[in-house]
């Protein structure tokens, strides 16, 4: 099996991960926190590398990326384990579950998403998603290099709790990111999702100088559904790009809490704050007209509509606004 990479010995057969911000010690036999990654006779293992528990065609607007090659479909892949607990997770059966796995090359990927470009066209490339990418990051990398080398996106949706080290080696291949912001609040990450705010904040940071970025707010009632918090996170956003969408995403219970979801009266009255500081802000995971539409932040002419995951009609003309010709913020070419 392949050795990780972004580790040390520590002594007494002990390794250290430096692959995210926990840098857990892991005894002989054992795994980190995000299950994925294995110390094996004192040396490290990414166990999940290569090991696939999910494979699909998505609509690039699924991810969500709503700016980023719009239209367009991505071969999405997934593999188990990740190196936060939120209590909330959408996911929890591949990220803290047991999930059937399929061994796979990151050649066989590569060729996988070029048959289905060739097969239907808009195929532009390949999302590393469904649990958290980090964990299975060599296989990611080498994944994305070919994938680059045969023309084809690369796309991370990710919770950012990435090291630096690792997140800057990764960048040059990847063209977009969802970034997960959990909450503006440090107590929320360590006591709802197991982790801390900061490093995530400077993942966005470093992200957005490399690649598309669009970020993901989970908004549990009660929880970090405050005005405040939305106020800061928006401001944070305008200040590197009033343009960075912002999607704010309805939370319904799953894995370990069942409080209600959450009102659309409160992801409407949100998404009034971000938008006094952001051109860009839809309510995602709940379906109803306007929510996804994009929408000219100089005239208000509606340039794209949504449904609940594809787009169902665009008036844009070369890219641009059609009534006041001002171009709209894209990563890539418009697919519709």
């Amino acid at each position: 099996m392949k050795q990780a990479s972004y580790w040390e010995p520590v002594g007494q057969g002990k390794v250290k991960c430096k692959l995210c911000p926990h840098g857990c010690i892991i005894m002989p036999g054992k795994k980190g926190i995000c299950r994925a990654r294995e110390n094996r006779e004192g040396q490290l293992y990414p166990a999940a590398y290569g090991q696939v528990s999910s494979l699909g065609l998505d609509p690039v607007e699924k991810k969500p990326l709503f700016h980023f090659e719009p239209g367009s479909i991505l071969l999405s892949v997934g593999t188990f384990g990740c190196n936060l607990a939120c209590r909330f997770c959408q996911n929890w059966q591949i990220s803290q579950g047991e999930a059937h796995l399929t061994s796979m090359t990151p050649r066989q990927l590569v060729d996988l998403a070029k048959e289905k470009q060739d097969e239907l066209g808009r195929v532009t490339g390949i999302a590393y998603t469904y649990n958290e990418p980090t964990v299975w990051w060599e296989f990611v990398v080498e994944t994305a290099e070919l994938a680059r080398e045969a023309g084809l996106k690369n796309v991370l949706v990710t919770n950012g709790y990435i090291s630096q080290e690792a997140l800057r080696e990764g960048l040059p291949l990847i063209d977009a990111m969802n970034i997960d912001v959990k909450s503006w609040d440090e107590s929320f990450y360590r006591k709802v999702a197991g982790g801390h705010l900061e490093p995530v904040r400077r993942t966005v940071e470093t992200a957005f100088d490399h690649a598309w970025i669009e970020v993901t707010y989970l908004v549990v009632p009660g929880l970090n559904d405050s005005e405040e918090e939305i106020e800061a996170l928006s401001c944070w956003l305008r200040d590197m790009s009033p343009a960075i969408p912002l999607h704010l995403s309805r939370y319904f219970p799953a894995f370990r809490m069942d409080r209600p979801p959450t009102p659309l009266a409160t992801l409407e009255r949100l998404r009034l704050v971000a938008r006094r500081h952001l051109h860009y802000v839809y309510i995602g995971n709940a379906w109803k007209k306007g929510y996804a539409d994009t929408v000219c932040p100089e005239c208000k002419e509606v340039l794209i509509q949504r449904g609940a995951l594809e787009i169902e009609s665009s008036s844009l003309v070369e890219g641009a606004c059609p009534r006041c010709k001002r171009a709209l913020e894209l990563g890539g070419r418009v697919w519709v």
